[in-house]
Order: C-alpha cells, then structure tokens, then sequence
C-alpha cells in the first residue's frame, strides 16, 4: 500500500457513508407519527417496532464499529484475550431473554422511557432514579466518543492523517451528519440505517473469512502465524488467566443490558414476544463475533505490522481486498459507527430529559418542550463525544469507557432486582450503589485505569476478576446489610406504583399505557 490519501477507498467510503446517512435523514416519513414532539415518538418510536426491525436496531446498538476494529485489535495484541466477548455474548443473551420482557411488560403498562423511570416507579425515589439516570449518562459518552475512534482509525488508514488538516475536519463532518441524522428523526433513523449497516457487516466478514484465508493456504497458516507471532501463553489461555477470563466475561454479559441505549432498543420494541424472538435470535452475532476476532489472527498471517494494534484490521483490509472493496469495508465500519452512536446519544438525552430536567428543573415541562430539549441535549451528547477524540488522549478515553463498564453494572440490583421483589429498599439500594461505585473506582485507580482485572490480596485470600464483578458483590453485601437495618427499625417503605401483573402482561389489546409523553410521577426534591 502506499502512502498518501487513497482515493479510491475514500470516494467509495464517502458514497456509502453518506447515502446511508440522507436515508436516515429522511426517516421521518417511515413508519410516520401524526407527530415527532413528542419524546415517546422521537426516543423510541413509538415503541412499535417488530421482530427484524428489532434485531438489527439491538444488533447494530450491541456491534458497534469499535467492536469491529477493537476485537480484531485485542486478538492482535493480546491473543486469545480477545476472544472473551464471544463467551461474553452466550451468556448475555439467556440473561436478557429472562429479564427484558419483564421490563417492557412494566414499561409499556406506564409509559416508562427509561430504566430510572422504572426506578422512580417502583421504589419512589427520586435520589436513586437521579443516581440511575447520571450513572448512564456518564457511562455512554466515552462509548460514543468510541464509535468516532472508530472513524478515526478508517480516516488514517485512508491516509488523512498524513495530510496537513489531519482527521479532526472529516471527524468535525462525520459528527454534523451523525448530530443531524440523530435531532431530525430519533431512533426511526438508526432503526432505518441499522438493516443497511448490518447487510455490510455480514457481507465484509462473510467475504473476510473466506476469502483472505484462501489466499493464505487455509486456516491452518492463520494460526500457525499467529501462535509464533503471540507465543504459546497468549495463544492458549493458561490456568492462572482462568478466573480473569471467566469473570470478565460474566461481568460483562451482566453489565450489558443495564446501559441505557440497549435498554432503548428493547423499549422500543412492540410487543413482549418480540424481545423474547429477538433474545432468541441474536446469538447469530456471537458467531459473527467469533469470525470478527479471527481477523486479528489473520493480520499476523498476512504479514501486517502496525504498532497501534487498532490499525491492524484496516491494514489487513487493504493488503488483502482490492481498494473499492476496501473501502466497503470501511464504510460498514463508519456505518457501524453512525447507527450505535445515534442509539447512544438518544438515550443519554432521554435520561436527561426525563429523569433530571423534568423531574427536577422544570416539572411541568410539555411533551414538545421535553422533545426539543432531548434533540438539543442528544447534540450536547455528541459534541462531547467529538471534544474527548480531539482533546483527549485514547488511552484516557479506553480507561474511562472501562470505568463506565463497572459504573453501569452498580445499577444492576436496582433494575434487575426491582423487576422481581420489592423487598429491597431505596435507601438500601443506595447505599450498595455507593458503595459499588466507590469500590469500583477505587480498583481501577489502583490499576491506573489500565485494566479492569483486580488482583485482591486481602484477609488471606489471592485471585484476579473483574473490578466490576468485585464492586457488583461489595454492592450486594452493603444492599443487605443496608436492607436488614432499614427492616430492623421499620423504615416505612414509599409507594410502588406497579403491580405484579403489569411484569407479565402482553398488553395487546390490554389496557391501554399511559399517555405518550407524560412527564414521570413526581417525587418531592431528592428524597428517596
């Protein structure tokens, strides 16, 4: 390959990358509302999507262009590391095809948006819907600062950074087109885009595996090359990695579902029975996921070295396909990266809107004002997104994305646990959240937010897990022993707005939810 700007990827990128996105622009007009000020129709569109429109918005919100180029990238760096995510993505989906139906049960029967709206509704506390609602903001920015990385990573591979203006004006275009695509259509515009995002995926992997390893010699080569390249320990997982692996994965698969924007995906489905198909179903991406990390092994094969491993996909790419293939495959990445940071900033601006602007600042907001807002706050999203790739060193961006993973995961007892027993109670429930948010935190300073495996050395004991699953089970113990005081002296406990048949029903046909674009039941101040 040689250097400079390579054009003809580029135009090929630039073609595709915009025709999806003017798709998405005009996403207004499919599936048509009588209105879009309104933050049901705007935010999860109207909540009618079905099965296939379901399972390529939560597979496009799952698969994100950095899981396209990161994945390949652990591989390359690490070896068999990287391939955690495939059974990470096992376990998820019997855990969510458990837990999300109940959720959009309970959603649906009131009118909830997002998961502190549930958190408001079933324990009537204000403070921990707040801490909800902060908790996921502050965890999908880096996330999608993430998916520009990944534009990033295709914009040098395509030679813009050997030039005099660099990446930040194509990164400054790409962030107007996703700002826009998402104010002017809501979630309908990456619901729309995310079946074309997912065609190309399908077809550069498909075309990937088979054809890159013909032209080595067959697998045999690819591992061949990678084993001598990465050595026998990172090849194979050896004994002492068993518990970081296995609890990383676990970890992972747990904390998943509990940020907000794949929480939209689900919301916004139509039925109870399309999430659980749509659980069924979306194991077809862990096998995608699998061939996906084999990239990384193939790279070594192909002879790519690259010191940033995030490049090693793009150059195996380009020194493997002809340059108009190329840059298909680059635009399923920016493609990739469009639909799940669209997702993403819809459901911080969600959060914001809902749970601390109308709750809080102005309670008496209308449904047209609460839209307008998640559309501006939606562009705030994004633009910070921007300013952490453009001011921000990588490194600090990746460590603060894994600090959101073990963030997220303390909001696990409060949603999870909610949508099977009131017995818990919120004040309880915030304290096991401080104190998981606190422990959490504390790990990955400890591991200068390198790494989100812990080694504990504590009271005779000696193991290495995931700093999230740690701070999950330090959550736990403070929840009951939290819990046990609060029933010890007789707290009295706040009104629970749901019922236990509102977890189980279908509601189609049944009783009607409530009023689209109601503002949440409101609570006094922060009291719990």
């Amino acid at each position: 390959m040689s250097g400079g700007i390579q054009a003809v990827e580029l135009g090929v990128f630039a073609f595709i990358f915009v025709a999806v996105a003017t798709i998405g622009f005009f996403a207004t007009r499919w599936r048509r509302a009588l209105t879009l000020d309104n933050l049901e129709e705007w935010g999860l569109a109207g909540r009618k999507f079905g099965t296939v429109i379901t399972w390529f918005l939560l597979g496009g919100d799952l698969y994100t262009a950095y899981t396209f180029v990161a994945v390949p990238a652990l591989v390359y760096g690490k070896g068999q590391t990287g391939f955690f995510t495939v059974p990470y993505t096992i376990v998820l989906y019997p855990f969510a095809f458990v837990v999300m139906p109940r959720l959009w049960s309970v959603a649906r029967r009131h009118g909830y948006i997002t998961p502190a709206d549930f958190t408001r509704g079933r324990y009537g506390s204000g403070l921990l819907a707040v801490l909800i609602a902060v908790t996921g903001i502050v965890s999908i920015v880096p996330y999608v600062a993430l998916q520009l990385y990944g534009i990033r990573v295709v914009f040098q591979a395509m030679g813009l950074g050997s030039t005099s203006l660099g990446t930040p004006l194509p990164l400054a275009l790409a962030f107007a087109i996703l700002a826009v695509y998402t104010f002017n259509a809501g979630l309908r515009s990456p619901a729309l885009t995310a079946v074309l995002k997912d065609i190309l995926i399908y077809t550069v992997v498909i075309v990937a595996i088979i054809y890159i390893p013909l032209s080595l010699g067959g697998y045999a080569p690819v591992f061949h090359s990678a084993k001598a390249a990465l050595g026998a320990k990172n090849f194979i997982t050896p004994a002492k990695a068993y518990a970081p692996y296995a609890t990383l994965a676990f970890g992972s698969a747990l904390a998943l579902f509990m940020y907000p924007h794949n929480v939209t995906g689900v919301l916004a489905s139509k039925s109870r029975n399309t999430v659980r198909r749509n659980m069924a179903a979306l194991p077809a991406y862990t096998l995608l996921l699998a061939f996906i990390g084999l990239l990384g092994y193939m790279a070594y094969a192909k002879g790519i070295h690259v010191k940033d491993p995030n490049l090693a996909l793009p150059r195996l790419f380009q020194a493997s396909f002809p340059n108009w293939f190329t840059g298909i495959s680059f635009a399923a990445i920016g493609i990739g990266a469009l639909v799940p940071a669209a997702i993403m900033a819809i459901a911080a601006a969600n959060l914001f809107t809902r749970n601390i602007w109308s709750a809080y600042i102005k309670r008496d907001s209308s449904p047209r004002l609460q839209t307008w807002l998640a559309k501006g706050f939606s562009v705030l999203v994004n633009g910070a997104a921007l300013a952490f790739i453009l001011a921000v060193k990588t490194n600090f961006i990746l460590n603060f994305q894994l600090l959101g993973g073990i963030w997220i995961l303390q909001t696990l007892p409060a949603i999870v646990f909610g949508l099977y027993t009131r017995w818990f109670d919120r004040w309880a429930l915030v304290a096991g959240w401080i104190a998981g948010i606190v422990t959490g935190t504390l790990m990955a300073d400890a591991e200068s937010f390198k790494s989100s495996v812990y080694a504990v050395h504590q009271a005779g004991l000696h193991f290495s897990a995931y700093a999230g699953l740690i701070a999950l089970a330090c959550n736990l113990v403070v929840l009951l022993i939290a819990n046990a005081i609060v029933k010890l002296i007789r707290v009295p406990p706040a009104h629970d707005e749901t019922s236990p048949a509102d977890y189980m029903a279908e509601l189609e046909g049944a009783a009607a939810p409530v009023a689209l674009g109601a503002t949440p039941r409101q609570a006094p101040g922060l009291a719990p």
